[in-house]
């Protein structure tokens, strides 16, 4: 079972009460929001608008596919059909 990592607002919660009042809370809440971009931007991830736009193309093109295996069912069967009569 893999670990989930905590949320980052938790993970700033808990640094925040380590620093204190002090003039590194903000420093450190930088620094780690700063790491936190960082790594996200490595990440192979898309923007919320890229993946609505694709999961539309793909919602699309599923209903595409299932027209046309019902048409190639539609056109089998009567292919068939008149293979029989003659």
């Amino acid at each position: 079972m893999a670990l989930k990592p905590p949320p980052l607002n938790d993970v700033l919660h808990q640094l925040n009460e380590l620093v204190g009042k002090s003039g590194l809370r903000d420093e450190a809440d930088k620094t780690v929001r700063a790491l936190t971009q960082s790594a996200l931007g490595r990440l192979d991830v898309v923007n919320r608008e890229d993946f609505d736009a694709q999961a539309a193309v793909l919602h699309r093109t599923r209903a595409r596919v299932a027209a046309l295996e019902a048409e190639l069912e539609a056109l089998t069967r009567e292919f068939e059909a008149s293979q029989r009569q003659t």
